[in-house]
């Protein structure tokens, strides 16, 4: 059982300006690791996160992806949570016109009906390429298989995901967690899971660990439950002042090693 584990959120949390590690947040992640469990924990897809695990020297540990719907150790699943195929049609068949994009992800397969302006901004900020295969195909392979989605992306003018989070809401609001990274942004979950489901699991058949000895990194909505749950919830000065307020310690912004600044005052 370790004295403490961490758990911390990615982008907006852990990376510097160019979205990537800096070399402070990597040499301190490297000092403690031996003791102390450092867990990455996203809405990212396993892909888009095993590349920083591996800077980081921890790819021994468990990931926490798509905010909590899949858990992996030793990269492979252990907890499993997705949207099923039906209702991504009918998001489709709102979509019609294709007025906004859909991503749709799986585990470690992200599909998009075409590599249009949304789909190149994501790949070149996860550093993952999608694969173009059309949404119809994607959900009848998904029914055959028995799989759903992980997450669905919604991203385009702000106007059009309005409409979009308008109807998700009205008609799949007991199912779905629909969360507004930014206005052009919708991120779609599984309602029943969350980052801090995600750290229970993790907690009670992996860690062995109570809760009060985990320390959490954050700064948006999606990780504010986990941060008030926790033994100490911190949050990035450049977090939502929802965060801010809830947090037990502001650190400095995420960009400026907020996280890597926090871990070399207090953790020895």
């Amino acid at each position: 059982m370790p004295d403490s584990i961490i758990f911390s959120d990615i982008d907006g949390t852990l990376l510097n300006p160019n979205r990537e590690l800096s070399e402070l947040t990597i040499s301190e992640i490297k000092r403690i690791k031996k003791n102390i469990p450092v867990v990455l924990i996203s809405s990212r897809m396993p892909s888009a996160m095993y590349h920083l695990q591996r800077e980081l020297d921890i790819l021994d540990q468990p990931l926490i992806c798509y905010n909590g719907g899949l858990i992996l150790i030793d990269q492979k699943p252990v907890h499993s949570t997705f949207i099923p195929p039906n209702i991504i049609e009918k998001l489709s068949s709102f979509n019609k016109g294709q007025k906004f994009h859909i991503s749709l992800y799986h585990d470690n397969d992200w599909f998009v009906p075409e590599m249009d302006f949304w789909a190149n901004r994501e790949a070149n900020n996860t550093k993952v390429n999608p694969v173009v295969k059309p949404i119809q195909e994607v959900i009848q392979n998904w029914e055959i298989n028995q799989k759903g989605a992980h997450k669905i992306m919604c991203m385009g003018e702000e106007t059009y995901i309005d409409k979009a989070y308008a109807f998700l809401e009205n008609y799949f609001g007991d199912t779905l967690h629909l969360y507004r990274s930014k206005s052009t942004y919708i991120e779609i979950a599984h309602k029943s899971i969350s980052k801090l489901t995600a750290i229970d699991i993790l907690l009670t058949t992996h860690f062995k660990t109570p809760i009060s000895k985990a320390i959490a990194f954050g700064d948006n909505y999606n990780d504010m439950e986990m941060l008030k749950a926790v033994g100490t919830g911190i949050a990035v000065a450049n977090a939502k002042p929802e965060v801010l307020q809830i947090a037990d310690i502001i650190t400095l912004p995420g960009k400026e090693d907020g996280v890597a600044t926090y871990i070399k005052k207090n953790i020895l």
